[in-house]
């Protein structure tokens, strides 16, 4: 019974990290065990529901099997570089394969000081966990590449945050791995290249089967990465998503999103929009996403130089050539999944994207709304819950005029089904999880993961959910929680 673990990570040199146990927690209560993906990583939900199960997912007892450390890295927080962080609040409790024989992370957040807390107090509040259950699990089910949620525990305890004192919980999250950007940075900082030769090797193992047989395995690893997250960021925002904080560290080179802190869904389109309570400068705005995806892959590539040729002039240009198909690709992947929204064929003109979206800024106008509405009209509804969306009615007909004359078969409008999700998770509706999870109610919580498991499907029990937030409800801002 119990978790079979196959670890491999603690198995590299010292230096990859701290050997930690998770610090026991007051009176660990049970507020979730996700059922399914346990089935999937087959680990028995009955065993974690149990009293033995529970003190392992709340860190008072270590499973066997398990080997738990703190990760080392570093990164690049809103552009400033700093050469150590590494896993503060978190403790990788080890890896299993799932029934598909894919390796996984299971991981703790909120487990307690480690030697990379940097005065923090290495625990978790209870609305974090709550709102990376919800965001990590929305996001699986809108087809996102993604970290998942394995457990949501309440510890007895509290924590001071910017709220004040609240009550603190632990999250059990599972990942393709936890090597991050950062992660290179980390022996890039050091000037540890053979650290920079066996991570890569681990990852390449890892995540990057084909680049073992590479010419250039570094290099095929490179071109790997940049061609995922080239992927990955322009489905981000084709949902509406914005990270909020895309420092090098929170970037996975396994491609999956990772860290689900101060992120946020867009209500009112804007190519600026900022949610971050952090992110001052708007760094990571919506619109900027991809920009700083490329910078970051520029910190990749230069923590990668010393692996990619002996003169570092050759590896510079290997590195450039690599990351010159960035652009290219971002853009397809972008191009492919608002053409898909808007129900358009191949070929059609860019034009009409960039015209969509800046009509949608110039009116304020709710992206979800408008393309649930829009591929309602496709399907042959009435437009005036469509037309009701905009204050310009003139500026909309025109473009309404121009969308109709474009043809779209039963195909595209099928696709735009796919694309354009009827739910998604609204700030508000987070937000206001996580104030009823503070007073003990974790009904909304449990409702939002039921309408969120199929967001793309129209169901009447959750029609509610659809809509915009009163004014009183609207969520400004959106906090990291350490």
């Amino acid at each position: 019974m119990g978790i079979s673990f196959d670890n491999t990570y603690c198995a590299l040199p010292d230096r990859f990290f701290e050997r930690r146990a998770p610090a026991a927690v007051a009176k660990p209560q049970l507020i979730r065990i996700n059922r399914a993906l346990a089935e999937e990583l087959g680990i028995d939900a009955n065993w974690l529901e149990s009293e033995q199960g529970l003190a392992v997912l709340a860190g008072n007892t270590v499973a066997e099997g398990s080997e738990p450390i703190a990760q080392a890295y570093a990164g690049h927080q809103f552009g400033h570089f700093v050469s150590q962080l590494g896993d503060g609040r978190a403790v990788l409790l080890g890896e299993v394969r799932g029934r598909s024989g894919q390796r996984r992370d299971l991981q703790l957040k909120g487990a307690g000081q480690t030697a990379f807390s940097r005065a923090g107090d290495g625990r978790s509040a209870l609305g974090p966990v709550v709102r990376e259950y919800i965001l990590s699990e929305a996001m699986a089910a809108l087809g996102v590449p993604t970290t998942r949620a394995l457990a949501a525990i309440s510890t007895g305890e509290t924590v001071f945050r910017q709220e004040g004192e609240v009550p603190g919980g632990v999250f059990t999250r599972v990942a393709a791995s936890h090597v991050r950007v950062g992660t290179f940075q980390y022996f890039q900082a050091r000037g540890d290249v053979e650290g920079l030769r066996i991570l890569a090797d681990y990852v390449i193992e890892r995540h990057y089967a084909e680049a073992r047989e590479a010419e250039e395995p570094y290099l095929e690893l490179l071109r790997g990465v940049i061609e995922r997250q080239a992927g990955l960021v322009p489905h981000w925002m084709s949902l509406g998503f914005i990270h909020g904080v895309m420092n090098t560290d929170n970037m996975a080179v396994s491609g999956e999103t990772i860290d689900y802190g101060p992120c946020a869904f867009m209500e009112e389109f804007h190519p600026e929009c900022v949610f971050s309570s952090i992110d001052r400068n708007a760094r990571y705005a919506w619109g900027n996403q991809g920009n700083i995806a490329l910078w970051n892959l520029t910190r990749l590539a230069e923590a990668l130089l010393p692996l990619l040729a002996e003169k570092p002039e050759e590896a510079a240009r290997k590195a450039e050539a690599a990351l010159s198909a960035f652009p290219e690709q971002f853009q397809e992947n972008y191009t492919a999944r608002f053409r898909a929204k808007l129900g358009l064929e191949v070929g059609v003109s860019e034009r009409t994207i960039q015209e969509t979206l800046r009509l949608l800024a110039e009116q304020e106008v709710d992206f979800t709304l408008f393309f649930r509405r829009l591929t309602q009209v496709a399907q042959g509804e009435e437009a005036g819950g469509l037309v009701a969306l905009f204050s310009d009615r003139a500026a909309f007909e025109a473009w309404f005029a121009g969308w109709r004359e474009l043809s779209r078969d039963e195909r595209a409008v099928a696709g735009m089904a796919k694309a354009n999700p009827v739910l998604v998770p609204r700030n508000h509706r987070v937000e206001q999880a996580i104030q009823a999870a503070y007073a003990g109610d974790y009904s909304k919580f449990e409702r939002l993961l039921e309408a969120y498991a199929e967001p793309y499907a129209d169901r009447a029990a959750y029609a509610d959910l659809e809509a915009r937030p009163k004014p009183e409800e609207v969520v400004h801002q959106t906090f990291c929680g350490t």
